[in-house]
């Protein structure tokens, strides 16, 4: 299934669609350091980047009309700052808030479906009302705004049209709050999905089910111990448990139904040698980065747990979640290569630029691993969909003879 992708950033989103069986065509994205890692990475070989048409530059200068008819799917994941707690939060005043842009390629290509991914920022109270817009907007992105038109007035007449739209394309909008670690991702990464579908498909779709679960965690490090022993950690190393009664009940409800455990750091990294400043033969981007500094609200991601989310902000980041911290309580920088496993990206994608531009990208990246999830699960709604009208349109033929 043909597919597009926009502010494809490092690629992560574009890795994630790829894995789950669909073919990107074109990518845009403005960050140069981005696209010369897609392209560098294709130079490479990578197979899940072949074929792409890397366009350098702004989404609404690309002419999406000259691209054939039948794409199966747009993703992508619009510039987070306007919407991120770390930004001004301003929104829809933002000159970087590209979800009206977003909603005009799908306008143009008219995509069977469509992966919109952002921060949770996006959920806040703040933004209530402009998240409501931006979801009925992707809904009927055949409903422009008129010359002259604020959003909140375009909301309110997408609001009084909703019901009896008189446009031709309409989609089913799903959104969902998730958080990656619930997926595999060794990563505490909240995310929204906007997740929509033809309005004349027959997908019957939901968000797929958690799989890895706080709980399953638990039980093996405190419990079982069973985490300690794989990675033969000393007791005098290891996290102390949690208070209160939650290991008491893990303990008489057992094993069962709780899923797999959330992955940690040590989980994504134990197995990349110690980091060196001359790098390593054997892994990409793999090399120390000096000055990593521990104070009072900048502590790290504790290697026996999931990372904090990865953030664009390189050094800047207010919680330290650029960094490693290990049981003695001592601290360093990720290299690009682990905080690329806590993206899940694969060890053979090279990330381009400084550590600094490295880290950007993956800060701004969707995980792989939750990237596929979400993908393979909307590419086997859409084959679905495919099989039941082509049953639909057997079983009409076979009356039309019977009848005939």
């Amino acid at each position: 299934m043909r597919s597009v992708e926009l502010f494809a950033g490092g690629g992560g989103l574009a890795l994630g669609t790829h894995l789950a069986g669909f073919t990107t065509e074109v990518v845009a994205e403005w960050d140069k350091w981005s696209c010369d890692t897609l392209r560098e990475n294709q130079i490479a070989g990578h197979p899940l980047v072949q074929g792409m048409d890397v366009h350098e530059g702004d989404v609404r200068s690309v002419d999406w009309s000259s691209i054939d008819e039948g794409v199966a799917l747009v993703s992508g994941g619009p510039p987070c700052q306007p919407f991120s707690g770390g930004g001004k939060g301003r929104a829809a005043d933002d000159s970087r808030d590209m979800f009206p842009a977003t909603a005009e390629v799908i306008r143009t290509l008219r995509p069977r479906a469509f992966i919109v991914e952002n921060v949770r920022g996006l959920t806040r109270s703040a933004f209530a009302d402009y998240y409501s817009y931006i979801q009925l907007r992707l809904a009927h992105p055949e409903l422009v705004s008129r010359t002259g038109e604020s959003w909140a007035d375009h909301l309110a007449r997408l609001q009084a049209e909703h019901t009896s739209v008189r446009s031709d394309l309409q989609y089913k909008v799903i959104p969902t709050l998730v958080n990656a670690a619930n997926y595999g991702v060794p990563q505490q990464r909240w995310r929204v999905f906007l997740v929509g579908f033809r309005s004349d498909l027959d997908a019957e779709w939901s968000f797929p089910e958690a799989t890895h679960s706080v709980d399953a965690l638990l039980y093996d490090q405190h419990v079982s111990g069973e985490y300690w022993d794989r990675h033969k950690v000393a007791k005098g190393d290891r996290l102390d448990p949690p208070p209160g009664k939650k290991l008491e009940i893990l303990k008489e409800d057992g094993r069962v139904s709780l899923g797999k455990a959330w992955r940690t750091v040590r989980d994504a990294i134990s197995s990349l040698p110690a980091p060196t400043e001359q790098g390593s033969r054997t892994y990409l981007n793999h090399v120390h980065q000096p000055g990593a500094r521990s104070y009072p609200g900048h502590t790290g991601s504790h290697i026996d747990a999931p990372a904090k989310a990865l953030k664009a902000g390189v050094h800047g980041v207010p919680g330290g979640e650029n960094m490693l911290r290990r049981t003695d309580g001592s601290i360093r920088y990720f290299t690009v290569r682990e905080a690329a496993r806590l993206q899940t990206f694969p060890d053979r994608y090279r990330l381009h630029g400084p550590w600094g531009e490295a880290m950007r990208q993956l800060g701004n990246a969707v995980p792989v691993r939750l990237a596929q999830v979400v993908a393979s699960s909307v590419h086997e709604h859409l084959a679905l969909a495919d099989l039941r009208e082509k049953m639909a349109s057997r079983r009409a033929m076979s009356m039309g003879k019977a009848t005939a």
